[in-house]
């Protein structure tokens, strides 16, 4: 009789080391998920987890918008991220070989450049070729943000890389930085996302289109973020931003539908 009362005081020190359950991928809406997800989806991104959460009762995304080099060194660094949603295959990549790695990895949407300019245009910026032109302040995203390396990539595809980049007045952090900075009238002409200039985006700028023929399609993959926390409601949101719900509200936020 005596070793009942150390039979239960064993029980209560068992039950007292194991680790509460989260509640992760045991349902829908169950788990809490934080989202790392290129700056230029922002607006987009914002309004589909609402609608995600809307439509799942007790889920909660969380979202961190940022230029897609630095939040992938961040998740390779082990920053808690369920959901990696990149402007760039490159960035995706990194993570999937010098990081945690991915599953479920599918291109989701993708984007075109334009150039954009204050509203009064004090340039008289009317093409991407007068980006070459002599004194016209330039903005462009920086080398290894997609953003910048999609417009170099644009600029030398017209045969003005050197005389344009020889006007660059500022190499900033992401695209949207860039839309502040001409909207602000801090520069002459920037080089952005189709979508950063959408109906719905309110960026207060005049856009000006870039010819197909030297025009460069941005492509976005998303994927769940491996690891021992992945989470089964990871992959739900991927499969909820590659359904019809998701591509709507991209689509109207000036995005192009992935490859078919």
């Amino acid at each position: 009789m005596k070793c009942l009362p150390a039979l239960a005081l064993g029980l209560l020190v068992l039950a007292a080391c194991s680790k509460p359950s989260t509640g992760a991928g045991s349902g829908p809406g169950s788990a809490h998920i934080t989202v790392f997800a290129a700056s230029s989806l922002t607006g987009a991104f914002t309004e589909i987890g609402k609608q995600y959460e809307a439509s799942n009762p007790g889920a909660k995304v969380d979202f961190s918008f940022g230029p897609s080099d630095g939040l992938a060194q961040q998740i390779d660094q082990g920053a808690p991220a369920d959901v990696f949603a990149s402007a760039s295959t490159k960035w995706m990549n990194d993570v999937s070989r010098n990081g945690p790695g991915v599953s479920g990895e599918v291109t989701f949407a993708q984007n075109k450049l334009v150039v954009i300019t204050p509203k009064d245009n004090p340039a008289h910026v009317g093409s991407f070729e007068d980006l070459a032109s002599p004194g016209v302040q330039l903005v462009v995203a920086a080398e290894g943000v997609p953003a910048g390396d999609y417009a170099r990539e644009a600029l030398d595809n017209a045969g003005i890389a050197q005389k344009a980049e020889a006007n660059i007045v500022s190499n900033e952090q992401d695209d949207a930085a860039v839309v502040q900075k001409v909207a602000s009238g801090e520069a002459d002409a920037g080089v952005v996302y189709r979508s950063d200039v959408s109906a719905v985006s309110g960026a207060n700028v005049k856009a000006v289109v870039i010819s197909d023929s030297v025009n460069v399609i941005a492509t976005y993959p998303i994927a769940a973020v491996a690891g021992p926390d992945s989470s089964v409601e990871a992959s739900r949101f991927v499969s909820y931003v590659t359904g019809p719900e998701g591509q709507k509200v991209l689509d109207a936020f000036g995005f192009l539908p992935a490859p078919g």
